[in-house]
């Protein structure tokens, strides 16, 4: 039974191996990204509820791409 299922074990491991050398690129991204877009809602006095968490969730996302 083995031998039948080895094709997706096979593109399963691919898929984990190119996530898992991606991933640190996609978190800097994404941190990048909502910190951008948390820092634009600070412009406002209503978005700096919801601003300011934003910014720091996405330097606490840049710092874990970049230490871990």
């Amino acid at each position: 039974m083995g031998i039948l299922l080895w094709p997706f074990k096979l593109v399963f491991w691919l898929t984990g191996l190119v996530l898992s050398l991606c991933g640190k690129l996609i978190t800097i991204i994404l941190g990048l990204a909502v910190c951008a877009l948390g820092l634009m809602l600070c412009a406002t006095l209503i978005g700096l509820w919801l601003g300011f968490p934003l910014a720091i969730l996405g330097i606490s996302l840049i710092i874990k791409g970049v230490l871990g």
